[in-house]
């Protein structure tokens, strides 16, 4: 009869898991990463490398405050996780430009935990349409404007303003799987 050693046994239910689908996650990820609506401190909570990235970012203080200037009635969705790298660089930064914008927004500013798959919570993500993350979403009167996804490619702060102002609609990203979205009409 032969004996198997533990690591063993381990590393065959691991590869046997990965097969399957499963996603292995150590309970201290699941736990701080937060899932649906969710405020700036409770992201700044469970992933607080993120308050330093934000004092270390370098943004365009003129364009940050030029936010504080558009016409009221916007609202800005941002679809973040706490485990992605992409929101780790472009939500410390937008925080950055609303912390210089020097005045009350004129827009509200929501904020939505996503999980590590995209999935939960899933009448949010169907009902959006993310696919990743950070998404933020720009609605005027309920319409969506348009959207930055991933990674803004001019600067969170630019691309924003240029959504609010209605300079630019629909999609702005780098994703090269999404260029083919026109940017100058939405389709969603």
């Amino acid at each position: 009869m032969k004996t198997w050693n533990l690591p063993v046994l381990l590393c065959l239910a691991v590869v046997a898991a990965l097969a399957s689908g499963v996603r292995p996650v150590r309970a201290a990820e699941e736990s701080s990463v937060p899932v649906g609506p969710v405020t700036r401190e409770q992201v700044e909570a469970a992933a607080p490398q993120w308050v330093q990235i934000q004092v270390e970012a370098k943004i365009d203080s003129e364009v940050a405050r030029a936010l504080a200037t558009v016409e009221p009635g916007a609202e800005v969705t941002v679809f973040l996780g706490t485990w992605c790298g992409d929101s780790g660089r472009e939500v410390p930064r937008f925080w950055r430009a609303l912390d210089e914008s020097g005045g009350p927004l004129p827009f509200e500013v929501r904020y939505i935990g996503v999980d590590a798959e995209k999935k939960q919570p899933a009448e949010l993500v169907t009902g959006n349409d993310i696919r990743y993350v950070p998404t933020f979403i720009v609605r005027r009167e309920g319409r969506e404007m348009g959207r930055i996804v991933e990674e803004s490619p001019n600067g969170v702060e630019k691309d924003l303003l240029a959504l609010l102002t209605g300079r630019e609609a629909g999609l702005i990203t780098t994703r090269e799987d999404l260029q083919t979205e026109s940017p100058s009409n939405p389709s969603r």
